[in-house]
């Protein structure tokens, strides 16, 4: 039986000469090696620095609601007193104390530019906008959508009404004018005060209109003035013959004397009230900055674009509808500056 002789094995590679047999450390490629990934692993790369950044604005976020969730509610009150001394009370507050309580029914009638106005119809650029405010609230289509925007707000030249395939109408209710946008209030203030002596919905009405139009334009339109008188007249009926008291407002005071004229009118003119219809339902009417001399200072600010009294963005104020338009690219250059004439059309 044969059997196969095994070969000599090759003798065992001599060690580096760096390195000898005995030597229990790695070899330098071995150390280069670990130390290269120590380095990556130390190296700070723009990705983390934006999750760490992230995890930063996170954690101060719920801070600060932890915060505000955890402070006492009266807390800005007391900071404000520690500063300013002891608040007043408010005017309703007050009224109150003396033991007042809601007698006559209140109207409010808002002025120019603070009332609401939503759209109930438009033009494809403005689908999803149905009952949606373009005017008042946060203005956000004026930013998202300003071409859009302009085109639904305008009126037409020829009929000074709404353009065909627009419907742009005013808000309904108190909500209507009580704020013209977030932290500026018009009407919130005494709506809420006089809640405090036992007013509420059914005692305020606001008569709200579409601005932009004519007196005349909103009754054959919208029939506004015909809904003042009809809402008048439930007021006075409900609350025992109590006449009202209303509170207009800048062009709300020309807007309600307009009214006192249309109600008396005879049909199909007016509103067929009769001679004593304001002296039956009307107690007293307050107003509130009324324009009874005109607004002869809106003339400068008519031919020009400076503004003395108020800084305007050129962006939102030179494109505000009304029945004259102008160009919009009459504002381009600068934030203020002279407009002429002739960029009127």
């Amino acid at each position: 039986m044969l059997r196969r002789r095994k070969g000599a094995q090759p003798p065992p590679p001599p060690p580096p000469p760096s390195q000898s047999p005995d030597d229990p450390s790695p070899p330098k490629e071995v150390k280069a090696e670990e130390k290269g990934g120590k380095e990556r692993k130390g190296r700070w790369s723009c990705l983390d620095s934006c999750c760490w950044l992230i995890g930063v604005i996170c954690s101060i976020w719920w801070l600060l609601l932890f915060s505000y969730n955890a402070l006492p509610a009266s807390l800005p009150q007391y900071v404000t007193e520690a500063i300013t001394g002891p608040l007043s009370d408010p005017p309703g507050v007050k009224l109150q104390k003396e033991g007042l309580k809601a007698k006559h029914p209140v109207v409010f009638v808002p002025g120019i530019v603070t009332g609401g106005l939503e759209l109930w119809e438009g033009h494809q650029c403005a689908d999803g906008l149905f009952r949606k405010r373009l005017w008042g609230g946060t203005f956000g289509e004026v930013y998202k959508r300003p071409l859009c925007w302009v085109e639904h707000m305008s009126l037409d030249n020829e009929t000074g009404l709404d353009p065909p395939g627009i419907r742009v109408r005013p808000v309904t209710g108190l909500v209507a004018a009580d704020y013209f946008a977030p932290g500026y209030f018009v009407w919130a203030v005494l709506i809420a005060n006089l809640a405090q002596i036992g007013y509420e919905e059914k005692t305020m009405y606001m008569a709200a209109y579409d601005w932009r139009i004519s007196f005349q334009n909103t009754e054959v339109r919208d029939q506004t003035l015909s809904r003042i008188k009809s809402n008048i007249e439930l007021m006075v009926s409900t609350n025992g013959g109590r006449k009202v008291v209303v509170i207009p407002h800048s062009m709300g005071v020309l807007y309600f004397l307009h009214f006192m004229k249309w109600v008396e009118a005879p049909s199909p003119m007016g509103g067929g009230g009769g001679p004593n219809w304001c002296a039956d339902h009307i107690k007293s009417v307050m107003n509130i900055g009324g324009p009874f001399l005109g607004v002869p200072k809106a003339v400068a600010g008519l031919f020009s674009a400076e503004a003395k009294d108020v800084a305007v963005a050129s962006e939102l104020f030179y494109s505000i509808p009304v029945t004259i338009k102008w160009k919009p690219d009459s504002m381009q250059s600068d934030m203020v500056s002279w407009f002429p004439l002739s960029h009127f059309h």
